[in-house]
């Protein structure tokens, strides 16, 4: 066995090896093809052991054959196992030997095609989403707009834009390097974005990622469920933005939808509903940028689409709507990407002010139990009502565990009395009213409102306030013209 690395093997079968060992063994194994050899014929043995540990220790025996084995015989053959298919990517590797990963998908990024391989060459992606894989098996999602290069199969440099890593234990050492730092993984899922301007976060969603900020100092150490921005002699905590980043398995089902046309679907739905007679408006935030408020541009649902993103208390868009005027019915209807964040409510839609002699007042939030609320200033709810706080809420929570685009929508019938909420199309609970005040709309905001208890953190894309009540069918339609996935 090579004499150099051969105390690099067993650090790493013992589960004590450090990032910089990782990654010098890493690089070894990438340029020596015996290595690799040697390597894997370790792991082969090191399986064949656990499995024989296994079986003594079905008949109460210990077997303590060799000192690699310090921790649980179990989870050491589990290791062994996934290691051993990790390493042989790098056989199965598309063709040339300096290539350091491949596309396996691309939605919507066109001179990105699947198959192609990536060396060292500057990337920028100004649309669409990507799913690579190095080549010792990191699976990489990178959203534009992006800018980044790989300086090799273990590194790679983002200059902008969204990251979601998931790697493997052989690829254990993965490092993106930002303008702030870098992010050095220890087999683990975690997200990196990289604003514009070049402020960088950590988003760790399982395992453990070391942020090294430039300049001297220790690293930080943040564990799954932790954020780290990265700006600064010291970076500071965040909170945990669980849908900024797209992952794997939602890239597949965002690929499968726009391969199946989904998109066309979406902008014949959306023409439909802009020609609607009691439309009072329809935002789309394909401006660029330059509608009044404090938020990020960013890719919407579809490649090349945008959306607006809000995260600071104070980050909203400021709009004037419906002239002032009292609306007995109303539908408000949207597409969300929220996170979900500790605060008490996610304000989607609020007009200005919550004063007592301006009665019908329209406050459209998230709560801290994750469901919707249509607060009308003046309205009461009908007696027998089950919500404590006095205002109607859905039922069904609606922030997923994980990152996903969801559908949003709520109608209110002040002649009948009714609050009616829909997620997802599908119709959710109805509370009633005793007292129901025409909705009353015009300078309004969407996200954060009053800079207190109503902070959004997430995505906004697309959003409708139409003059009526829609029916359970036609809001059906509208999520199942407009949704992203198969």
């Amino acid at each position: 066995m090579n004499a150099e690395f051969e105390p690099l093997f067993h650090r790493y079968l013992d589960g004590v090896i450090s990032p910089d060992e990782m990654n010098t063994l890493n690089s070894a194994l990438e340029a020596d093809a015996a290595l690799r050899c040697e390597f894997v014929e370790l792991l082969d043995l090191d399986a064949s052991l656990a499995a024989m540990a296994r079986q003594r220790e079905g008949g109460h025996e210990t077997y303590l054959a060799r000192p690699i084995f310090r921790t649980a015989w179990k989870g050491r053959f589990a290791l062994a196992a996934s290691v051993v298919l990790a390493a042989s990517l790098l056989w199965f590797w598309p063709s040339s030997t300096d290539s350091f990963a491949v596309v396996e998908a691309s939605t919507g990024a066109n001179t990105l095609s699947t198959g192609l391989e990536l060396k060292e060459e500057r990337i920028e992606l100004t649309k669409g989403t990507l799913k690579l894989r190095t080549r010792l098996g990191a699976e990489l999602v990178i959203e534009a707009p992006a800018l980044f290069r790989f300086e090799s199969a273990q590194r790679l440099r983002l200059e902008k834009g969204r990251l979601a890593a998931n790697v493997p234990p052989l690829a254990t050492g993965f490092t993106v390097v930002t303008p702030d730092g870098e992010a050095v993984d220890l087999g683990t899922r975690f997200g990196i974005d990289v604003t514009d301007h070049g402020q960088s976060e950590i988003h760790v969603f399982e395992g453990e990622v070391l942020a090294h900020l430039a300049g001297p100092g220790d690293p930080h150490s943040l564990r799954g469920g932790e954020a780290f921005a990265m700006r600064g002699e010291r970076g500071a905590g965040r909170e945990l933005r669980n849908s900024a980043f797209i992952e794997g398995d939602e890239m597949d089902s965002l690929s499968f939808a726009l391969d199946r046309g989904q998109q066309a679907l979406s902008t014949t739905a959306t023409a439909a509903l802009r020609s609607d007679p009691t439309l009072i408006a329809f935002l789309d935030f394909e401006g660029g940028g330059n509608d009044p408020g404090v938020y990020r541009t960013v890719q919407g649902r579809w490649p090349g689409s945008r959306a607006l993103e809000f995260l600071e208390a104070g980050d909203h868009l400021a709009l004037d709507v419906g002239g002032g005027r009292d609306w007995p019915q109303l539908t408000l209807a949207t597409w969300v990407r929220l996170d979900r964040i500790g605060g008490p409510y996610q304000s989607l839609f609020h007009t200005d002010g919550w004063s007592g002699n301006n009665p019908g007042q329209v406050h459209w939030m998230i709560t801290s139990n994750a469901t919707m609320r249509l607060a009308l200033r003046g309205n009461i709810l009908a007696p027998g009502s089950d919500e404590a706080a006095g205002f109607p809420d859905s039922h069904t929570p609606v922030l997923p565990e994980r990152g996903r685009w969801v559908h949003l929508a709520v109608t209110y019938d002040a002649v009948a009395g009714s609050v009616r909420f829909y997620l997802n199309g599908r119709f959710d609970k109805e509370t009633r009213l005793s007292v129901a005040h025409p909705a009353r709309i015009g300078l309004a905001r969407i996200g954060n409102w009053d800079k207190k208890d109503r902070k959004l953190s997430g995505r906004v894309d697309e959003l409708a306030l139409i003059g009526r009540v829609l029916t359970d069918a036609e809001i059906a339609e509208l999520f199942k013209a407009g949704t992203p996935y198969h």
